[in-house]
């Protein structure tokens, strides 16, 4: 590789090489971090999301049995002479 570039091989070349190749680990280590970190709070988010809704469907079965209850005497009433 480096012979075709004419440059010479040596502890020093491969120390600095060695030494980028440790920074950029460490750069995308950090990133990954982060991401992580955001990507979890996305899945707390949809999770919360999840229990609204579920919640909300709860709450509108009540409604609609309520409504139901409701019309069904209503249905008495006008059947009743």
């Amino acid at each position: 590789m480096s012979a075709e570039r004419g440059e010479t091989v040596d502890l020093a070349y491969i120390g600095r090489a060695l030494q980028w190749l440790t920074t950029e680990v460490a750069s995308l280590r950090d990133d990954m971090k982060g991401l992580t970190a955001i990507v979890l709070r996305h899945e707390e988010t949809l999770i919360r999301v999840l229990e609204q809704i579920t919640m909300m469907v709860v709450q509108n079965a009540r409604v609609v049995d309520r409504l139901r209850a409701v019309e069904g005497r209503l249905n008495v009433l006008e059947d009743s002479p």
